[in-house]
């Protein structure tokens, strides 16, 4: 979904992800190439009426935030890449996130067995 932007476009959807609600003066300050605050404020515009940033009101002016939640929107970006370096195989991803195993903590491993075991008990009821 996100793919679909120009790229100035997305490094402001990005940032809104990474750090929540922005002022167009936070947006500029973070973007790596300098922008003028009227072309930050006409990219937000475009991306409202795209329906990918809302704005809301606030004492420092207007914040913006991305529409979709981010767990929606880390879960469209993760089909896209299973889709397309994968072959549309979650179990080939898996494996070679597992892969990379020396970067995964204990505690993460637990997780990864707790879902598994959770996805498998909701594929057995049907859920």
């Amino acid at each position: 979904m996100l793919k679909k932007l120009p790229p100035r476009e997305r490094e402001i959807v990005d940032l809104l992800y990474e750090r929540g609600e922005l002022a167009v003066s936070e947006i500029c300050d973070a973007l790596p190439v300098a922008l003028s605050g009227s072309a930050v404020r006409a990219m937000l515009k475009r991306l409202e009426d795209k329906g990918y940033v809302t704005r809301a009101d606030s004492l420092r002016g207007f914040l913006y935030s991305p529409v979709v939640a981010d767990s929606d929107a880390r879960k469209s970006a993760l089909s896209d890449v299973v889709r397309t370096f994968f072959n549309g195989s979650a179990a080939s991803a898996a494996s070679a996130l597992l892969g990379m195993s020396e970067r995964i903590d204990t505690g993460e491993l637990d997780e990864l067995e707790r879902m598994i075991a959770q996805a498998r008990r909701a594929k057995e009821t049907g859920r």
